[in-house]
């Protein structure tokens, strides 16, 4: 059997369907030399069904652990690599055929210890999942790919690629989870790899079905932030004070009418032109009215669950 140049590692937590759906992407890659590691981390809705589905389709190998977390899980994943790449992808994730050949191109001309991909949505996903996936890379909110610098880049885990060097000096993720990408991104750089962010090493990302869940996840990217600021000092930076800023702002905005009504109305009008904008962008990109609608609200709640986990975990509250 060849050995692989890259190997997949795929953590997973009570996602079948999910993982299917990206075990059956990996199939059409039209750059075979890979290997396929999925780490179940103590689900109690297994895979193990998918993964003899795809056994004979797919140089993989399945691992039944028990729970904690994606960051431990990777790097359980890292240990049982035989590439000299490991890439890494959310089981939510859907990748498009020409992923390896996009990494493969890349790497020919220039020399990278590590990458980062873009995530997007795509037509076959529901119409509140494709606007998640649009606020969630907009430059107006959190900004997804953080603005798109090519270099410098800090790779996130939903699509990312380390050299096995950078697994031997770094040992993988140090956070269990929240943020525990951000915090590898961070070491790597610090060690002085060269990272990079390769705009057609693409993945459709599913994010999550509903707006609850949606601010379930996006509490803890802010609850992250502040975890990585503790480790990291100079990690913490303006841009990443926004979405509190825009809570602590719609929690002052009622009061404000018994300051001077004036006020409130200029405020209301603020929030209102800014959700608007968002909306906007979304139909000029997805040319989709019901999805530029739909990105008003995912962009709320994007925002203040953000800053909620942001501002709970500063002050240490419960």
């Amino acid at each position: 059997m060849q050995t692989p140049k890259y190997s997949v590692i795929i953590p997973v937590y009570n996602r079948p369907q999910e993982v299917a759906e990206l075990l059956e992407s990996l199939c059409l890659q039209t750059h075979k030399n890979f290997e396929v590691i999925l780490v179940e981390d103590g689900s109690s809705i297994a895979s193990q069904h998918v993964y003899e589905t795809y056994a004979s389709k797919l140089q993989i190998k399945y691992f039944f652990k028990q729970n904690s977390g994606p960051g431990p899980s990777r790097n359980f994943g890292f240990e049982k690599a035989a590439g000299e790449y490991f890439v890494l992808f959310d089981s939510d994730c859907v990748v498009p055929s020409h992923y390896f050949a996009a990494v493969e191109k890349f790497l020919v001309t220039q020399s990278v210890d590590a990458w980062g991909g873009p995530d997007r949505g795509r037509e076959d996903f529901s119409l509140l999942q494709q606007a998640m996936g649009f606020t969630m890379a907009s430059f107006w909110t959190t900004g997804g790919i953080r603005g798109g610098k090519k270099t410098n880049f800090q790779p996130r885990s939903f699509n990312m690629g380390i050299h096995r060097k950078v697994f031997e000096q770094t040992r993988g993720f140090s956070f269990d989870r929240f943020a525990e990408d951000i915090e590898l991104s961070i070491r790597i750089r610090k060690l002085g790899f060269i990272t990079a962010l390769i705009p057609d090493a693409f993945v459709f990302h599913k994010r999550r079905n509903t707006l609850k869940q949606f601010f379930n996840q996006v509490s803890n990217f802010g609850k992250g932030r502040i975890l990585v600021g503790r480790k990291h000092a100079g990690e913490v930076e303006v841009t990443h004070w926004f979405p509190a800023f825009f809570l602590l702002g719609l929690v002052a905005l009622p009061f404000s009418v018994f300051i001077n009504p004036v006020l409130f109305f200029v405020g209301a009008a603020c929030y209102f032109i800014y959700l608007l904008m968002i909306a906007f962008d979304a139909l000029v990109t997805t040319k989709s009215i019901s999805v530029s609608l739909l990105t008003i609200p995912s962009a709320f709640v994007q925002l203040i669950g953000y800053g909620y986990g942001f501002l709970k975990e500063l002050f240490h509250l419960k």
